[in-house]
C-alpha cells in the first residue's frame, strides 16, 4: 500500500510579489485558499524578523481560514516567533536554525550540539498541542540526536540532494535514504523541503515512500507562472502518488 505523502505549498514568495509593489495584488489569504482547494494538503509560511515576505499578520489571518494542514517555519531564538506559533497554534510548527538576515534556509540543526536547548524548546511546543519537526542535514548522527530531543519529525534539508540530482541521481539520495532510515527505526515521522521539484520529486519519493510531507514554495511558485497555479500544484501532486 502507497504511504501517502502530503503536499504543503510554501506561499513567502506570493508574499513577495505583492510586497513589492505595495497594496494587497496578489492577495496572499485568497491565494492560500486557492491553493488549498486546488489539492494542496496544507500551507506553510515561514515570517522573518523583517517581514519581508509573510507578514506577522498573514500568519494570524491564514490561520482563520485555513481548512487543511498550517505549518509554521522558523527561527525559534526570536521570542516573537515563538510567541506568534503558541498565539495561532498551527498543527505544526518547524523550526529551522536561520541566522538574521539570511535570504533563504541554508542549513539544519546542530542537534547534538544544542540538544538541551532543542529539548526545551520543542516542550514548549509540544505543551502546547502542536506537533513539531525540526530542519536537520541528511546526516544520521543529526537525525539521532533528534530523536533524543522529543521531536515528533525531522524535516531533511534537501537541498544538496537536488544539486547532486542533476548530475547522478542514484547517488544524490544515498545520504537522504540513510537518514530517513534511521528516522523510521527511531520512531521519527519524516518530512522534506528545500529546491524539491516536479524534476526530481518523484524519485525522491520512490526512494523514501514512507515519507509524511513535503514542504515546496520556490520552485512550484515558479512553475505556476508558466503552468498556472492549479495545475502546477496537481502536477506535484502526482509526483508523490507512485
Amino acid at each position: 500500500m502507497n504511504h501517502t505523502t502530503k503536499l504543503s505549498v510554501n506561499i513567502n514568495k506570493i508574499a513577495t510579489l505583492r510586497n513589492s509593489r505595495g497594496g494587497n495584488n496578489p492577495d496572499v489569504l485568497k491565494s492560500a485558499v486557492a491553493i488549498e482547494r486546488f489539492g494542496a494538503d496544507g500551507i506553510t509560511v515561514h515570517p522573518r524578523p523583517d517581514e519581508r515576505h509573510i507578514r506577522y499578520s498573514d500568519v494570524r489571518e491564514i490561520r482563520k481560514i485555513i481548512t487543511t494542514e498550517f505549518n509554521i517555519e522558523g527561527n525559534c531564538r526570536e521570542q516573537k516567533f515563538i510567541d506568534l506559533v503558541l498565539e495561532t497554534r498551527p498543527h505544526q510548527v518547524t523550526l529551522v536554525p536561520d541566522d538574521l538576515g539570511q535570504i533563504t534556509s541554508d542549513h539544519g540543526w546542530d542537534t547534538i550540539k544544542n540538544k538541551a536547548y532543542l529539548t526545551e524548546m520543542i516542550s514548549v511546543f509540544k505543551k502546547a498541542g502542536i506537533r513539531v519537526s525540526i530542519f536537520v542535514d541528511p546526516v544520521v548522527e543529526m537525525v539521532e540526536g533528534a530523536a533524543a530531543t522529543g521531536t515528533d519529525r525531522i524535516e531533511l534539508y534537501t537541498e544538496g540532494y537536488a544539486s547532486a540530482f542533476l548530475r547522478n541521481p542514484q547517488q544524490s539520495v544515498i545520504p537522504y535514504l540513510a537518514a530517513a532510515t534511521t528516522a523510521k527505526a527511531l520512531g521519527l515521522g519524516l518530512n522534506a523541503g528545500h529546491d524539491l521539484d516536479l524534476h526530481n520529486l518523484k524519485f525522491f519519493k520512490q526512494h523514501i515512500p514512507w515519507l509524511d510531507e513535503v514542504s515546496i514554495g520556490h520552485a512550484l511558485i515558479s512553475d505556476a507562472l508558466y503552468l498556472g497555479l492549479e495545475n502546477t500544484v496537481q502536477l506535484y501532486k502526482r509526483q508523490l502518488h507512485i
